[in-house]
């Protein structure tokens, strides 16, 4: 045995040896992070003028001794969790020195990293370069619109290498178009004409901290008594979105209330709501330290009623100041944005924010308590009929897929699956908080893991990193159990997580009526759900977006990418299809669709007779109502 060790660990080093000869010629030129501190400040300028033309103007004055200098573009994004950095925007780049330029040369196997030399008796390096930011949709998210600017600042700027992101001290300025007003966690020093100049932040959080601007503006208190103010930044298209009724005003502010009752402290010297009310600009809800970036529809206040599906994106961006920003899965604390993320612990990162963005949207008034049950059931049915992958995958290795697909487009979403760690992982917390309320006699809950894991050192932003031991740890601090098995268990499992509802004293159901949720996604996607009957789903021109894999369209033949012409001979639309099915139910004969698939027309025929079918929860009144104590206000 001894020499047999000797004998590997020898090929293991000359093959080591080997590979280090091949490829010294071809070692890359980054230095690694390192924590030590930058020998200046670097100074950036953004100008965002051009909104006709969508083009951000950068220039940057970079510290910098003779010698080699390599300078990043931000690749690994925060929020994003991979290395989608749009390095395909960057354009112009220009290196001055002692007024010479200098020539640049980008890395042969990292396309983010630019290396320099820079001249002796020179200190620092002048950039310039340009942002070209999406023209259309099929080109990214849009950023720039006539009347509101998006500025993300991991788009707009070089930093270099060698040094952790939160040791370079950064002064940034930003002009934008006569007349615009913004919002942003950046606290002003000073402003002249149009020209925001910023105070003094390190690169880290200059990242973590966005700017909407627009030509249509409003700022609100949402804590007027609170220790560390939050404020809503609201940017549209017009000026009409702006109105907000008090009402609206009010359970906004029950929000932060609520937060804070859930956490009792808070990570954050003062929070900013972005939100923009658009159909121009681009969707978003990304996360931040000390603010968020969202956009909803121009109706959002203006058709408050109307308007309430997807309302939980607030709750659940501003519950990432707590879970993901100040606490963070420890391989993803990385020193910088061009060190590979790991994300492995994404299910407690965003399935436990999916699980409070829903219920405190609840307890604060975003929705109401049937509202979220709906929304609630919606989950549940993908995790009981809607995800046929789980018999190949899991919740845990979809935390994978932001690397994997990046929010592409998928053939067979349900069958590939994808960030199902999200409302995967929100079922499993769900299951946790049930589990917890169970072992204690309903006297301890995932309120208190949320204080315990999140709620500690009232003030600090400091990232404070966890492992899956942290988290297996603290629930047992709460009710003692074999935590760490039983959370394996789910997330490595391949069955869907349906405990937290039975045990909260509810059942999912399925009848023929649609939910609110499902009545209000049809009608802002304009499409017609039979995920859980025929098993396929299809727009209002026909299309087929998605076909649930061995489910009786699938075995019948149909798939994404066809067009719906008829039904039963009949012209297609909605209610025709659903009128279909539903005749299917004492009609024996086969649900009849001509399709169009390229330039071929054929006839599939859907052996199925169960009449339409949504999810709905129905109360178990032999068990305690924990759910509906779940979503009661604090």
């Amino acid at each position: 045995m001894k020499s047999t060790l000797l004998a590997s660990a020898l090929l293991a080093a000359l093959a080591g040896i080997g590979a280090s000869a091949v490829h010294a010629d071809e070692a890359s030129i980054v230095p690694p992070p390192k924590d030590v501190a930058f020998n200046g400040t670097l100074k950036l300028t953004v100008d965002a003028t051009d909104t006709d033309r969508r083009i951000f103007r950068v220039k940057e004055t970079v510290p910098a001794q003779p010698g080699p200098l390599v300078l990043l573009f931000p690749e690994w994004i925060p929020g994003h969790h991979s290395p989608t950095g749009p390095i395909d925007q960057f354009a112009g780049l220009v290196v001055h020195a002692g007024g010479k330029r200098l020539e640049w040369t980008r890395d042969k196997y990292n396309v983010y990293a630019f290396s320099v030399e820079v001249p002796a008796g020179a200190t620092s390096v002048d950039v310039e370069f340009q942002t070209l930011t999406p023209q259309d949709a099929r080109q990214g998210r849009i950023v720039m619109t006539p009347d509101i600017v998006n500025v993300q600042w991991n788009q707009v700027s070089l930093y270099p290498a060698g040094y952790d992101a939160d040791r370079i001290p950064v002064d940034a300025s930003l002009k934008l178009p006569a007349g615009f007003q913004y919002g942003s966690a950046l606290e002003q020093a000073s402003k002249s004409g149009d020209t925001v100049t910023f105070k003094t932040i390190d690169y880290d959080d200059l990242v973590d901290s966005p700017v909407f601007a627009g030509r249509y503006f409003k700022r609100v208190d949402l804590d007027p008594n609170g220790r560390s103010p939050v404020h809503l930044n609201i940017v549209a298209d017009s000026a009409k979105s702006l109105e907000i009724k008090p009402e609206a005003l009010e359970i906004h502010r029950n929000l932060v209330k609520q937060m804070d009752r859930l956490y009792g402290a808070r990570h954050y010297n003062h929070y900013d709501f972005l939100l923009a009310l658009t159909d121009k600009l681009g969707g978003i809800g990304l996360e931040h330290h000390r603010s968020s970036e969202n956009s909803a529809a121009p109706n959002y206040f203006t058709e408050w009623d109307k308007s309430w599906l997807g309302r939980d994106l607030l709750s659940h961006e501003y519950n990432h100041s707590w879970d993901g920003k100040y606490r963070r899965g420890a391989d993803l604390a990385t020193p910088n944005f061009n060190v590979p993320m790991g994300d492995s612990l994404l299910w407690v990162y965003e399935g436990q924010t999916q699980f409070w963005g829903n219920v405190v949207a609840a307890r604060s008034g975003l929705v109401s308590q049937e509202q979220a049950r709906d929304l609630l059931a919606f989950v549940a049915a993908t995790y009981d009929k809607g995800r046929p992958g789980l018999s190949w995958r899991n919740i845990q290795d979809t935390t994978n897929d932001p690397t994997i697909a990046q929010r592409r487009p998928l053939s067979y979403r349900n069958y590939q699956m994808s960030e199902d760690y999200y409302s995967g992982g929100q079922m499993v917390w769900l299951d946790v908080d049930t589990k917890l309320r169970e072992l204690t006699k309903n006297k301890r809950s995932l309120d208190d893991f949320a204080k315990a894991f999140f709620g500690m050192k009232d003030g600090d932003w400091k990232v404070n990193p966890y492992t899956f031991e942290d988290v297996a740890s603290t629930l047992n601090g709460i009710a003692p159990y074999d935590w760490a098995t039983y959370l394996r268990e789910r997330i490595d499992g391949h069955k869907g997580d349906l405990e937290g509802i039975e045990r909260g004293g509810w059942k999912l159901v399925y009848n023929d009526k649609p939910s609110d949720v499902v009545k209000a996604a049809e009608g802002r996607r304009h499409y017609t759900d039979l995920t859980y009957s025929a098993g396929f789903a299809v727009s209002s021109k026909g299309d087929i977006s998605d076909v649930r894999w061995d489910g009786p369209a699938f075995n019948a033949g149909l798939s994404p990418g066809m067009t719906i012409v008829a039904v039963n001979n009949k012209e297609f639309d909605g209610d025709t299809l659903k009128d279909a099915v539903t005749a299917a139910k004492t009609d024996k004969s086969p649900i009849e669709l001509l399709v169009k698939n390229f330039d071929t027309y054929k006839t599939i025929k859907i052996d199925y007779h169960e009449g339409l079918k949504y999810p709905h929860l129905e109360r178990d009144k032999s068990k305690p109502d924990w759910l509906g104590e779940l979503y009661k206000a604090k």
